[in-house]
């Protein structure tokens, strides 16, 4: 029976749920699989390289540089957060990423990301850390009408959260029987329509697919909810969510904002920590 830990994106919501992965680190507390959607990706995979505090660290001590993320890199480059600085000069570079633990620990790495040609999901098993592997963690995180696609082979990849937002199902299939989800959004929630429809129809007119599949991202996202749910009944999975919405927006800068969800992923790792324990040992 192998264990596994799903991770749902949300931007900067997504440093709630590092604050749980570091009290994780912190015990000891290892699985056999990470799969990873968006800031899920992005930050789940300093769990598999056991950097603890990196997530919260380099959003922070970056977040007023205009290279890392801001309008001004949108402008510039058409991308919100820099797909060179971001993902290629610092974690190479200023905040180094530990590749070579990345690539020695057993825990496998999975992440999701959506075709723009037909807004299905693409799953990929990252086994090594390298320029390649950095692209399939952008592609992941690149939210559409702030992001270009990440072209990758013949592949051309947005946001996975775009077709998969939760995949639970997924890790089911590759065999993870035993699983840990942690939601950055409270028990209760339930997503609607976008408001944004009308922007998404105007500026992503390139790909009707991406479109569509936004259309119905609310339905996709509250079936795999009720899914998730009922796997929680059934004791297949344990579910770990914030308490209440998280104080912060997607694209926040804001520091002690991103500290405060940080902090609340902390208290929520070390109030679940427990029940995490004993779960997996069953």
């Amino acid at each position: 029976m192998k264990t596994g830990l799903v991770l749902e994106g949300g931007g900067m919501r997504g440093l709630f749920t590092a604050g749980i992965l570091d009290v994780l680190l912190e015990n000891n507390v290892n699985f056999d699989g990470v799969v990873g959607v968006s800031a899920g990706a992005t930050f789940g995979c300093n769990f598999v390289s056991r950097q603890i505090g990196r997530s919260l660290r380099y959003n922070i001590n970056f977040r007023n540089d205009p290279k890392y993320m801001g309008f001004r890199s949108l402008i510039k480059t058409g991308d919100l957060v820099g797909a060179e600085y971001a993902y290629h000069v610092l974690p190479t570079q200023l905040d180094v990423f530990d590749f070579e633990t990345f690539e020695k620990n057993p825990t496998e790495f999975h992440i999701v990301a959506t075709n723009v040609k037909d807004g299905t999901p693409i799953y990929h098993h990252v086994d090594k850390m390298d320029y390649t592997g950095l692209e399939w963690l952008r592609a992941s995180a690149s939210m559409p009408i702030v992001s270009t696609p990440v072209v990758i082979g013949d592949l051309e990849m947005l946001d996975g959260g775009i077709a998969d937002s939760i995949p639970l199902r997924y890790f089911e299939s590759e065999g993870f029987t035993k699983n840990i989800v942690i939601l950055t959004q409270p028990k209760g929630f339930t997503k609607k329509l976008t408001k944004l429809m009308p922007v998404f129809k105007a500026t992503m007119r390139k790909y009707p697919a991406i479109i569509e599949a936004m259309g119905r991202r609310h339905i996709m996202y509250n079936h795999e909810l009720e899914y998730i749910t009922q796997q929680q009944q059934a004791g297949k999975c344990l579910v770990i969510c914030p308490s209440d919405t998280l104080p912060i927006s997607r694209t926040s800068q804001n520091a002690k904002k991103m500290q405060h969800v940080y902090a609340m992923g902390r208290k929520a790792g070390e109030q679940n920590l427990e029940a995490i324990k004993q779960f997996l040992a069953k």
